[in-house]
Order: structure tokens, then sequence, then C-alpha cells
């Protein structure tokens, strides 16, 4: 008899605040960064990346910053001396007129600020009190009182601030979508140049993306200076006034424009230098920073790892040589393992659909989209129906004797009823084709209330969805004619004391009623969360981020009374609804305390799937596979008595049984360099038993030989960035992503931000074996801008245990979250809890060598920037990060998957016509949005920055972005060819993606006690990286698969 864990049970006092922690979005001040370094990364290094300089006003001296750290170097070369040090990312640094003083960006104390060194005493004073913001360039006024800096959220503008502190004061605020940066202070000083764009960057960008503009400090007019096509940024003045020099694109390079300005004549200066920044953030400038020497006759700039001085006159250039002998401090490392069991029986991963019985004593759900009903809170759960189709989103009648629930086969939806003890067959109430979602049934148990739409929206296309909500209507409890109430405006059907009034939640009208005709909508209540950030790209390219208060996802009204709970970020808010007359009430709820009517925040550590009970005196929920209740007082300032429960649900896990012994095939262990060119792989069961040349094993007499000949073998491939286009809330029981993937070859995958849960229960169902796919690991919704607010490091430890306590995710995506303290209060706290932590590039190099610095295990996407240099490159390789390109979205250029789907005959390719519904396919091909020629693209120089970083230590992986699925895992694989050796692309796709997710112990390489992962390929990828898709048959956990259809082979049958 299987024994279930008790509740655990724990009364909570949770006041109208969250106990411990401060409301406010911004981390908590201190006077440095909470991380401390405990690697040593040793830096000796004559070349730099992105190396951002200034020459003193006295021209014996240039400043320069590297990874970090400001250095002084005379103006002639030689020993860079060192004037910062430690784990904070010092940039762009900017003599004062009168050189005394280098003002410089720093998050030294947690955020982006403006700070001023003093160069006698080396003391510095922070002159900025930002604590979320952007800066992205600064220049002092000529008196050397003033700095103008570019700073904001998501899109900065130019502000003058004093040197001594203050607020300061925005120059250029308007437009709203301006983006200003690389302010260059005129010799009068009463005129600005900046570089301007529209919005923060744009994927595949048109040119031109930035051009120059002036403001007028006296009459306050921004004026455009230039329209080049390939656009005009990074201003620089000479001394005298005579010339300015920027930078623009020049065919597919970069190059440096003398512009004389009494004349306006210009001429290319130098060509090509350091690749710009404009198809990223630009997060250290479009371009690094340089400067013209005090005499004006030279141009001091860093281009091809080197300091460069560029004689205007001749336009001759001679390198400043120098040296930087360093060591670096950095974040602890994380390399935390995560051995695979062969267990027959599992148990399942994940709860949906929660809804209590109307006398709080059964409570049912759902786990791999089969519905469940057991005994509240003790008992054991049972299945309640013998169906096949996907069962979710149970509802309980008024007399607890029925449940209704929703049912979708991959073709049709159908809305159900059945008993609460599985002895009686379901019911199917409606005959009508189409989707149905959300059943609620009536106070009087006559009728059920639902949200429809048409069936073929959901079926047609992975992507095409949107027809899954289009009205609200109702059937009897006993079946029959569906009638219409209203457009779907919102979801969520419920019902609150009054029965004739039915309550939906939107996010623009907040939650509302109708009555059943339809008609007579009354607004209650709009919320609104924390303060965090959001992104949109409303206009086209314009993307933009900026401040703003989480919304609901949902809003529920008590059955009972006037309370109401909301969901915002995954966190319960409880509000007693005010009575206002005409006036909707709003309430903000980020800060409880200032609140405008009194709110409880009930959860520590967030919930999903939240409901009431019958009289609304009961909140339950669920984590993962723990099912959580919060019974609430009379009062809304009574204590909470929290308690949960693990469910564990044993579900049968799938495993070849047998063995075989493939023989005489070349195999690519990935164990170092081996290639066994004629080799044996004995498999038995689910595992590779042995290894060795041709004729070495010795294998019992009934094993079945495999003749494997003239075909080669590697490991599955691991595709660690899959972003998996998973059908959600109605789950399909095999998605097209899946089975392409398998088809592929991609035999293990990681999503690193699958935003909701339900790939949760697509993994249960993968093992199981009733969905064929590989095997599917996540990160879980990631811990993003858009969600947390970060406060402290214990409240980072509590939202990292929704990952280790509830999800068992093993790894985590930190997407760009808030600032540098912030960032590190999360790796510290996962740190402590064994998770690996990956980030997202976001198309910052900035941000990237921070949490380099940091000790973050994993990146996400190319550094935009290119090329990298000895110095990066042996901070990486020391650091040993799990570094994932995703080059079919090329950070910095046009993406590569263009160049495949304007190169590739995909049409023709009969395995895709096979395994790809045709609308999702010509969605894909047809209609491309761009087109470039192909040195258009970055994809080769990012692939020779993997290289580079793989040849110092890096974990270069493969992470195909679900850009094309199937297929397009071989397309990164074959972009990550054009600057990597065929075995090292191979490495990338097996075992460091294996590597990088701690599961190298069982996977990625062929070798004894690893699973049987294998794609056996008709030639060889080692002669040409593109025979990767020529794939006879696919092994996963043992199990042969036709390449071709994904048709199950026994080996007998080969």
């Amino acid at each position: 008899m299987r024994k279930y864990k008790i509740w655990i049970i724990r009364a909570i006092l949770i006041g109208l605040s969250y106990p411990g922690l401060n409301t406010c979005l911004y981390a908590q001040e201190t006077n440095e960064l909470p991380l401390k370094g405990t690697r040593e990364v040793q830096i000796d290094t004559d070349e730099a990346t992105w190396l951002a300089l200034d020459v003193a006003p006295d021209g014996k001296t240039l400043v320069f910053s590297l990874l970090g750290d400001l250095y002084e170097l005379p103006i002639n070369g030689g020993e860079a001396k060192a004037l910062t040090s430690g784990i904070a990312m010092d940039v762009q640094p900017k003599y004062s007129p009168d050189g005394k003083s280098i003002a410089f960006i720093s998050d030294r104390n947690g955020a982006e600020n403006v700070w001023i060194l003093d160069v006698a005493s080396g003391t510095y004073e922070q002159v900025t009190k930002s604590t979320d913001e952007y800066m992205e360039g600064l220049s002092w006024t000529r008196d050397g009182q003033y700095l103008i800096v570019s700073k904001g959220v998501g899109i900065p503008k130019l502000h003058i601030v004093h040197r001594n502190g203050g607020a300061g004061s925005a120059l250029t605020p308007e437009p709203a979508n301006m983006k200003a940066i690389e302010p260059a202070v005129a010799v009068n000083d009463s005129l600005i140049w900046f570089a301007r764009r529209t919005g923060m960057w744009d994927y595949n960008a048109q040119f031109p993306q930035y051009q120059l503009n002036s403001y007028d400090r006296v009459t306050g007019k921004v004026e455009v200076k230039t329209s080049r096509y390939g656009s005009a940024f990074s201003p620089t003045l000479s001394p005298d006034g005579q010339w300015l020099v920027y930078g623009t694109r020049y065919d597919e390079h970069t190059a440096l424009v003398l512009h004389q300005l009494a004349t306006g004549e210009e001429e290319v200066l130098a060509h090509p230098v350091q690749r710009d920044d404009q198809e990223a953030l630009a997060a250290m400038g479009v371009l690094p920073t340089m400067a013209f020497t005090p005499d004006s006759k030279k141009l001091i700039a860093a281009y091809g790892g080197k300091i460069q001085a560029i004689n205007l006159a001749d336009k001759k250039v001679e390198q400043i040589p120098f040296r930087v002998k360093t060591t670096l401090a950095i974040g602890p490392a994380l390399d935390f393992k995560f051995p695979i069991e062969d267990q027959d029986e599992f148990m399942a991963s994940q709860i949906r659909d929660l809804a209590l019985s109307p006398d709080s004593k059964k409570l049912a759900f759902t786990v791999a989209d089969r519905l469940y009903v057991m005994d509240y809170p003790n008992g054991k759960p049972i299945r309640v129906t013998n169906m096949e189709q996907t069962e979710a989103q149970p509802a309980w009648s008024p007399d607890g004797h029925s449940l209704a629930f929703v049912t979708w086969d991959g073709n049709q939806g159908a809305l159900y009823t059945c008993g609460v003890n599985g002895k009686t067959a379901p019911k199917k109430l409606t005959e009508q084709p189409g989707l149905f979602q959300e059943p609620a049934w009536s106070a009087n148990g006559e009728r059920i209330v639902f949200v429809a739409g048409k069936a073929a929206a959901n079926r047609i296309g992975t992507s095409n969805t949107m027809g899954g909500r289009e009205w609200i209507g109702w059937i009897a409890a006993t079946g029959g004619d569906i009638h219409h109430i209203a457009k779907a405006e919102g979801s969520n059907p419920h019902f609150g004391e009054d029965e004739n009034r039915i309550f939906l939640y939107s996010n623009a009208e907040g939650l509302y009623s109708i009555n059943w005709s339809g008609h007579d909508k009354k607004q209650h209540l709009k919320l609104s969360g924390i303060r965090t950030y959001a992104f949109s790209n409303d206009h086209g390219g314009e993307f933009q981020f900026f401040r703003s208060n989480a919304q609901p996802s949902v809003i529920k009204i008590a059955p009972k009374g006037n309370k109401a709970f909301a969901k915002i970020s995954n966190e319960i808010y409880v509000v007693e609804i005010p009575m206002l007359g005409n006036t909707v009430p709003v309430i903000h709820v980020a800060d409880v305390q200032q609140a405008e009517f009194p709110v409880k925040k009930i959860t520590e550590i967030g919930c999903e799937f939240p409901s009431w009970n019958s009289d609304g005196s009961v909140i339950y929920g669920a984590l993962g596979a723990v099912a959580m209740r919060y019974e609430l007082g009379t009062k809304l300032s009574d204590s909470v008595v929290f308690a949960e429960r693990k469910l564990e649900i044993p579900l049968k896990a799938m495993h070849y049984k047998g063995d075989y012994l493939l023989q005489g095939a070349r195999v690519l262990t990935m164990k170092g360099n081996e290639v066994l060119e004629e080799g044996d792989v004995w498999v038995k069961n689910n595992r590779i038993e042995r290894v060795g040349k041709t004729g070495t094993l010795s294998v019992p007499a009934n094993t079945k030989r495999v003749d494997m000949s003239g075909y080669t073998v590697s490991p599955g491939f691991i595709d660690i960035h899959d972003h998996g286009s998973l059908p959600l809330t109605l789950h399909e029981k095999q998605p097209t992503s899946l089975a392409l993937n398998l088809a592929y070859g991609v035999t293990t995958t990681r999503n690193p931000q699958p935003h909701v849960t339900d790939i949760l229960t697509y993994q249960d169902k993968v093992r199981t074996g009733e969905t064929l796919g590989p095997r599917i690991y996540s990160t879980g919704p990631g811990v993003g801008y858009w969600g947390y607010a970060i406060k402290s490091l214990d409240h980072a430890r509590q939202v990292l245990k929704q990952y280790t306590q509830y999800f068992d995710t093993k790894t985590l995506k930190m997407y760009a979250v808030g600032n540098r303290k912030q960032r590190q209060w999360i790796i510290m706290a996962a740190k402590e809890q064994g998770l690996l932590p990956t980030t997202e590039g976001n198309l910052d190099f900035k941000l990237g060598i921070t949490e380099l610095l940091d000790g973050y295990p994993g990146h996400e996407h190319a550094h935009p920037i290119t090329a990298l240099y000895n110095d990066f490159t042996t901070l990486s390789g020391t650091a040993q990060i799990a570094y994932t390109p995703t080059l079919l979205i090329s950070y910095g250029g046009p993406n590569a998957e263009n160049y495949f789907y304007t190169h590739e005959d995909i049409l023709g390719d009969k395995k895709i016509k096979r395994l790809m519904p045709k609308e999702e396919l010509d969605r894909k091909i047809r209609r491309r949005p761009i087109w470039a020629l192909d040195e258009e693209y970055l994809f080769p120089q990012h692939a020779k920055a993997a290289k580079a970083m793989a040849v110092k230590g890096t974990v270069v992986c493969i992470g195909a972005h679900s850009q094309f699925q199937g297929l397009g895992y071989h397309w990164e694989m074959w972009a990550l060819g054009a600057g990597m050796e065929p075995l090292d692309v191979l490495k990338a796709a097996t075992i460091n993606g294996a590597r990088a997710i701690g599961l190298d112990g069982d996977l990625g390489s062929i070798e004894p006690g690893k699973l049987a992962d294998l794609v056996i390929m008709e030639k060889n990828p080692m002669e040409d990286l593109r025979h990767t898709n020529t794939i006879k048959y696919v092994v996963k956990d043992g199990q042969f698969y036709n390449g071709d259809d994904l048709e199950k082979i026994m080996p007998d049958a080969l």
C-alpha cells in the first residue's frame, strides 16, 4: 500500500504587508555589491574587446575600460595601471576638462550610476542616484561643473547633472520613443551632439538605425545633422572645433567618417574598424568611445583589439602598444549534476486545474491530462474516467455529485459531466463541434457556463489559436442546445452570491459581470500589482522597455460575501470590494500598506490554478505536484492558516527492454576526440553496456546483431535552447514540435523560459510514452524583469524555492532581472539551492560581462559584439560558462534563419512536408520579412568568436530557439560550422549540452552506463557537417525509430 505524505499545516500571521519584505520596486540600499569573488582569472593581454577610451587634456595619458575596470596608460603605450578594481562594472571613462577627475559609469552600489574618480587621490564619489536606469554615455561641459548623461529605463534620454549631485534635469524627454545616447559637448559648450534613433533596437534591422542630432542648450532646439544610409553614431569632436568623427556602416563593415564642421565636407578616415553595435542595445555606445589628441591632429580609437592612433592628415595608423596584467575575482562556480534514474514508475510533476467540492471533502484535479478525485485532504487519488483525450478544468456541481470538464482530442473538443467515484461513464453534453473551456455551474445546478470557440482554429496550425475564445455560452446540465450569451471579451466565468450575474475578468475591464442574456455589464474591481517592467513592439521595430505595474492574470469574486482574489505575478492578493456607486474601485497592491483599501497578500512563494471553496473562506491552488490551501479569517487582518501537501501520483515510465549490438559503424563517442572508424555499441535495455572496436566485444549469443557498416553513429543531439511550440491549457497528445525534434535526431531538449508550467505535464507524458518526443527539461517560467522585483537575498531564496521544492526544474532562467545587486542575489540563492541558472543575453554585451563576473554558469544568445579578443575569451573560458549562441536569431545582425530560408529547398524536403502541418510550413517560408546579401549576415563572425571562446575553455552548446523545429537544429549546427571544426560542432550538439544542464553523467557521449540515445546517419558529418541531415534512425532510450516518419522499429526488423 502506497504511503502519502500528510498535510503540513502551519499558522501564518499575514498582515497587510508581506512579512520581512520591503514592497518597493528597488533593491535595498547598501554601499557595495553583495557578491564576493572567490575564483581568480589571470588576465595578461595586449589586446582588448570593446576598449572605450579617452585622452587626458594634457595629452600625456589615456584612460580606458577593460572587463569592468579602468586603466591609465602613457599616450605612447606601455604597461597599463589599474585605477579601479573589484567585481563592479566600471565603463566609459571621461577626463574632466582640467584632467583632475575621471567620470565613469559604474554599478558599484548595485545599480548603474555616474561616478567621479579623483585622479590624484584615487577616491571616487557617486553623482547620480538611480536604481534601475541604463546609462549609455556621458560628456563633461567645458566648465567641468556639469555632466551630460544618457540615461533612462529602456529608452535613454539626455540629462544634465551637476558634478556635486542632485536630481538633474532631462534635456530630451520628448518624443517618448526617441533614444538619445553618446553625448558629446561642443567647444562652444552650448551644442550637444548625440546619436538618435527610434525605439531601443530592431531585430533584422533595416538601415538607417541612428542619425546624429544636436541639442542647443541655449534654445532647447534639436536638429538632425546627418542622413546616412549606414546610420551615423558615436560623435567625437576635436578640441580645436574643426573636426567631427563619427561611425557609419560602410558596406558590411563599420567605418569612421571625418567631417569638417565649417564646410560639411566628409571623407572616410578609417575602414574597416570595430563592428558597431547599432543592431543591438548599444549598452556601451554604438562604438567604443574614442578621442582626439589635444592638438586635434590624431584620433585615438580602439579596433582590431588594439589601440590605434590615426593621423588626420595622411590617414596613417600607428598602434599604441599596451599590456594589461591583472587578476580578476569572479563569483563562485556552480557545477551541479542531476543523475537520471531508470525507474519503472515515477511521480507526476504537476497537478492542474484544482477544484474543491462544495462540502470541501473532495478535491478534483488533472494529472498528465487525466481527471482525478481524492478525499480531501488525506485520501488516495483515483481516476474517474477512462477516456484517451485530454481532460481539463473540472468544476463541481452544487450538490457535489458530479463534475463538469472539457476535453480536446486534437481535432474537436467537448463538454462532459461525470460522477466522482469513477464508477459511471462520462456523459457528453455538447454535440456541436468546437473548443470548450472553463466550465462553471450555476448555483441551482441546472446550467453550465463555458467559454467556446472554433475547433479549427486550434487544429489548423500551432500558432493559430485565437479562435479558441470567441464567445460565452451555456448548456443545460443534462445536455441539449447550446445558448449564446455574449462575445468573449473576458475569461474565467464564475458566480458570486447573485446567481443572475456571470462574473468574468479581462485586462481592460477588470472584474465585471453580465446577465444571462449578455447585457447589463457592470464593472466591479480593477487591480494593479508590483512595479516591474514591460516590453512592447507596438509600432513594428520600435522596441520599447518601460516601468509598469504588473497586471492580474485573473480576478475571481468569492461565492459568498464581497471578497475577491487576484493572481498577480504568481502571487495571490485578497481584497474586499468597496461599494463606490458609479466609480469602479481601483486598488494598487504593489505596497499593500499604501493600498487604497485593505489588501492581504496570502502567498509566500506563489500559487497556480487558484480558486475559492464554496463559501469563500478558503483559497486553494497548486505549485508543481503540491496542493496548497489558504484558510482565511473573517477579517482581512486575521491570520491565514496555510497547508500544503505533495500529491504522489504514480505514472508508469516507458523504457525499452532487450539488447542488441550495433556492429561496424563509425562511432563518434564524444569521449574527448575519440572516433572509432569501425566500432561496436552494445545496448542493453535502455543503456549502453559496452563500446569498442568492431569484433572486440563479448556479448551473449542471443543478442541481436545489427549491421551498421557505412553508417555514422553519434550521441543523440541535445538542444538546450528549445522554446518548442507546445499547445497550452488544452494539451495535444502529439505536438508537432516534439515529433519534428525527435525525427531530426534531437533526443533531449531544455526550454530556457517556457513562460508557463504546462511543460511539466508534457514532460511527464513523454516519460510515459503517451507522447512521442525528446526528453524534456526546462527552467520553468523565467525569473524575469516582468514578474519580479527582488527585495533582498531572502526574497530571492523564496522565489527560487518554486524551482527546487515544487517544479524540480534543476535549471533556472534569470531573464535580465532588475539591477546588478538583484541579479547577484539570484545567483547567490541559486548556489545555495543547487540550481544551475542560465541568463538572457538581451543584446547587451555589458550585461553579459557582469554575468560572467558574477559566476552565472550559462549564457543564452550570441554576444552582439564581434570580434572577441584575448581578454574576454580568457574570462569566459576560465569561468567555463556554457554559451549557447542561438545563431538562427543572431544578436547584432540579420537572423541566420533567413539565410537558410533563402538557400535551402525546404519545399522539396519530403520529410518536412510529411511531419509539419502545411499551414505552419507556409507561414514560415512563403513570405519572409527580410532578404539580405550573404555578406550582411553576422553568424560566421559569431561562429568564429565561439571558436575563440571554446579554445579558452568556454562550453559552446547548441540551441535552435525553435525557429524551425527539427531541421532548424541542423541549420544551427551548420551556422556554427562557419567558424568551428565539425567535431567541435558535434561536441556542442552532444556532450557540451549535457554538461551545461548537469546531465553529462547519463547523456551526451557513447560510453558504458550512459543512456542509449543515438543518431545514426547514412553519411559522415566529419567530412561535411551538412551530413548531419542524413538521418536513417534515431534511438532514444534504446528504442529505434525510423528517421523519416518516427515509426517504431524493433532491432529484429533491421
